[in-house]
């Protein structure tokens, strides 16, 4: 364009560097929007996954040993607690990131229209000063003292909107900077509250898997493989067993008795059989004595 102002020109580099500034935040926050909606997705979609696993393991705890069974069936619900947490951090991070995120689609439309009123009045500044040289080309004086008065007015109209425009987009940079610093510090507030829930749930659930009985449930599990009628044969076989025993062991120890008794009978029989030997012999001697004299 022909000649322009200096101040023209100064206003066109500005309104240029406003518009690079509202086509980036455009950009980037409309991609940080779709990654972040993405990102509460897949948290969503993990949500979902760890409900199928708490209906798996309480599933799977009703086939267990009673110690094993509680154990599972604790861990589980704190696994379901978890998940009640992060359903929260979900609805959380809808609220206080994404739909801010979205709210700048029509923040930004509104700035395209403030630099559209803008571009508007720079482009009819423009028009007046093309008028004007041509007018000056020409030389008619009176038509470039109305050239002249409608540049003015066309510039100072231009100055006007370039004033608001300016003004505009300083508080648009202004609240740019808030809303980055807010919405990004929800974003790590929400985390943390529930990583911290969920280390406090998950160091519970990790006490009930550990604090199960393995003895007691092993001894459940063994006595399990022996029917209660089989346990009560068996029973019957070891007191009878025993019983049998013990009938042996009294029977030798009366037969032990009666040999005893038997053994002693006979030798009472032998000492006194030996006393008559020896009452015999002391008459024969006396007989042979008595012939003697």
């Amino acid at each position: 364009i022909m000649s322009r102002t200096p101040d023209a020109r100064a206003r066109d580099t500005q309104t240029k560097q406003i518009q690079e500034n509202i086509t980036n935040v455009e950009k980037h926050f409309g991609d940080l929007c779709q990654l972040f909606a993405a990102y509460v997705r897949k948290t969503a979609r993990l949500r979902d996954k760890a409900d199928l696993l708490v209906k798996e393991v309480s599933l799977y705890a009703d086939t267990e040993t009673p110690n094993l069974k509680l154990g599972l069936k604790n861990f589980a619900d704190q696994l379901a607690q978890i998940q009640d947490y992060r359903q929260a951090e979900v609805e959380r991070l809808e609220v206080k990131v994404i739909e801010p995120l979205k709210a700048y689609g029509n923040i930004v439309k509104t700035k395209r229209e403030d630099m559209k009123q803008t571009q508007t009045a720079r482009n009819r500044e423009a028009k007046q000063m093309q008028q004007l040289e041509r007018m000056r080309q020409r030389n008619p004086s009176d038509r470039q003292i109305i050239a002249e008065s409608e540049l003015q007015r066309a510039t100072m109209e231009a100055t006007r909107t370039t004033r608001q425009l300016e003004e505009t987009i300083d508080d648009f940079e202004k609240q740019k900077i808030r809303d980055i610093k807010k919405i990004f510090g929800e974003f790590v507030t929400v985390e943390m509250a529930f990583h911290a829930k969920a280390l406090e749930i998950y160091t519970t659930a990790y006490q009930h898997i550990q604090n199960v009985d393995e003895e007691g449930d092993l001894e459940v599990f063994r006595n399990s493989l022996h029917p209660p009628d089989y346990q009560s044969r068996l029973e019957i076989v070891r007191a009878n067993s025993k019983l049998s025993l013990n009938r042996t062991g009294t029977s030798m120890s009366k037969s032990g008795t009666m040999q005893s008794r038997t053994s002693s009978r006979q030798r009472k029989r032998d000492d006194e059989e030996d006393d008559e030997e020896e009452e015999d012999d002391e008459d024969d001697l006396e007989e042979v004595t008595d012939d003697e004299h």
